[in-house]
């Protein structure tokens, strides 16, 4: 009988420590569920777990806007450069036309899946206005400090071979900027809602 007693209460114990177990266990889930729905609440915590950007996408992103950079970019100095301007009018011109062609690309897309021109344009000016600015300023940095330059002429390797330094030099820096832009929903991210 002690035998069996011994066992009753052994079993008794185990059960009621199984019990404690279980209360701790749901009291554990219910933590569980409470911070998953603060994560939920809190849109920071949201995008840095959903925030994760491959380096292709936003090496994508970086070449669809030096597209249309290069554009303006190489358009401007030309322009600037036939004309004889200097060195301060010229990039005045080619970072407003790198700044223009680099908008329109975006807003031709956009506008494509349908959405009317305010709407288009203020994407266009979100999605780009920061990578354009990043763009030009080593762009244009790297064509002000290089030697002799911006006193080349159009038949000259010089002018294109350090513009296409310079374009080079603005996509590396850039593409860091756009994948950071993109993991917190800013920059392209707010293009690829329209194209899908």
């Amino acid at each position: 009988m002690k035998q069996d007693g011994h066992a009753h209460d052994t079993h008794h114990g185990h059960g009621h420590g199984g019990h404690d177990s279980h209360n701790d266990h749901a009291e554990h889930a219910a933590q569980g569920d409470h911070g998953a729905h603060q994560d939920h609440a809190n849109p920071a915590a949201h995008a840095h777990t959903h925030g994760k950007v491959s380096w292709s996408m936003a090496s994508r992103a970086t070449l669809h806007c030096l597209t249309g950079c290069a554009i303006g970019e190489v358009l401007g100095l030309v322009i600037g450069t036939a004309l004889g301007w200097g060195d301060v009018p010229t990039m005045i011109l080619a970072i407003a036309l790198a700044f223009t062609f680099g908008y329109a690309l975006t807003l031709l897309g956009v506008l494509r899946a349908g959405v009317d021109f305010r709407t288009a344009f203020r994407v266009a000016l979100a999605a780009d206005t920061l990578s354009i600015a990043v763009m030009e300023l080593i762009d244009n940095g790297v064509l002000a400090l290089w030697p002799g330059a911006m006193d080349a002429h159009l038949t000259d390797w010089m002018f294109w071979g350090v513009l296409a330094f310079a374009l080079f030099a603005a996509f590396l820096v850039t593409t860091p900027v756009n994948k950071w832009m993109i993991g917190r929903g800013k920059g392209h991210a707010v293009v690829h809602q329209y194209h899908h």
